[in-house]
């Protein structure tokens, strides 16, 4: 009985560790698919960034001035993103101060109508 338990549990685990094997499979499959496509795209920005490069300047970028490049436009575009979000807090505070005065003003309007 406790043999036939033990068969039992290892034809389980068995099946289990068939499984993980499996998955393993897959993963590795959709990992180096990932790196296929990161390549890919990476190429396609040198390329991109080269050939516009090469156009204005008449010269070639390596994969680093490149990287280079990117890296800053992205700073740019963080910088020009907290600028966007401080000028709309801005515009939000200056239109709640001209919606209060516009209010206070409609009181005071009210105000001088009831005076009269």
């Amino acid at each position: 009985q406790a043999e036939d338990a033990l068969r039992k549990a290892c034809e389980r685990k068995s099946l289990q560790l068939q499984e993980m094997g499996r998955r393993e499979c897959l993963l590795k499959s959709d990992v180096d698919r990932a790196k296929g496509q990161l390549e890919s795209f990476k190429s396609q920005v040198v390329q991109v960034c080269t050939s516009q490069a090469s156009g204005e300047a008449g010269k070639t970028l390596t994969a680093q001035q490149v990287l280079e490049k990117v890296r800053q436009m992205w700073e740019e575009n963080q910088q020009s993103q907290a600028r966007e979000k401080c000028l709309q807090e801005e515009l939000s505070s200056r239109l709640l101060k001209e919606k209060e005065a516009s209010e206070s003003i409609e009181v005071f309007k009210k105000s001088v109508c009831e005076l009269q």
